[in-house]
């Protein structure tokens, strides 16, 4: 098991509110077609020029720390861009896009984000610190979206305190029986460049962060469910929010479900069961 930490100090991690981070990127042929591939896309991958799935921006212009400095968890270390929060189990709470143009392959992309809020709350399961972070993306030098993203922080597993699941949901009007097998979600790790363990190593994230297997990334599930809606649709959506309610593992066998609400769909992701592990909102505007 993870080893208690200290308290967190609030005041010190909100002095890194302000902070900001720049980077940049090629959208690559090559990222699109291992892109496509990974999600298993139908028909060919877009090519030079080509408009790109939304969500993709996911994989670019990520952190690329050396390896020596990554964290036990496989992230990198605390204390630069984001706050040191000395809480030892880390995962992306959820989000929200705002799409003012396409990305398309061969585009020169400019990542420009900053930490917008840190917050800290008591759960079921001890305390919680969640970091906002705001991000802008152009492409060529214009605007292609903003996102805001939530990253919780939380305390070592302890049997007997994790929050409730959600209760049980009724399938939705539209239902997409999916996978998450372990090939894929290293894939999609590699993609990403996301080195947290929990995605790619079984006994780290059953013996240290006591989960029953491998985790589905959030972000794999956004992307998903926006590329569903996009679908459903009949276009790709305006405005994308996604949060996550339950964690979602390898051996589950689940299903993309959305239904028709006013301005677009509210989506979800669910076990068997009907327990709901993300749910989404698409807007046509």
């Amino acid at each position: 098991m993870i080893a208690e930490t200290t308290a967190p100090d609030i005041d010190h991690l909100r002095s890194w509110i302000g902070r900001e981070d720049v980077a940049v990127d090629h959208v690559a042929e090559d990222l699109a077609r291992k892109y496509h591939a990974t999600l298993d896309f139908p028909g060919e991958p877009p090519r030079q020029g080509e408009i790109l799935p939304q969500l993709i921006h996911f994989c670019l212009a990520q952190p690329a720390v050396p390896t020596a400095t990554l964290g036990a968890d496989g992230h990198p270390g605390r204390g630069g861009f984001l706050p040191p929060v000395p809480l030892p189990r880390r995962m992306w709470a959820g989000g929200a896009v705002t799409f003012h143009g396409e990305l398309r392959v061969g585009d020169r992309a400019r990542r420009t984000s900053r930490i917008a809020d840190v917050v800290l709350k008591q759960g079921r399961s001890g305390a919680l610190c969640f970091v906002t972070v705001e991000h802008r993306l152009e492409a060529n030098g214009s605007l292609v979206l903003e996102e805001r993203q939530e990253i919780v922080y939380r305390e070592a597993a302890v049997p007997g305190t994790e929050a409730a699941p959600p209760p049980p949901r009724e399938p939705g009007r539209h239902r997409r029986a999916q996978q998450a097998s372990p090939a894929l979600l290293f894939r999609y790790s590699a993609l990403t460049f996301n080195a947290h363990r929990i995605h790619y190593d079984r006994r780290y994230a059953q013996e240290i962060e006591a989960y029953p297997g491998l985790v589905v990334h959030g972000p794999l599930q956004a992307a998903w469910l926006c590329n569903y809606a996009a679908e459903l649709l009949s276009a790709a959506p305006k405005r994308f929010s996604f949060r996550g309610l339950s964690p979602l593992f390898e051996h589950d066998a689940f299903a993309l479900h959305a239904r028709e609400v006013d301005n677009g769909l509210e989506l979800w992701t669910a076990r068997e069961d009907g327990t709901a592990c993300m749910s989404a909102k698409a807007y046509r505007t």
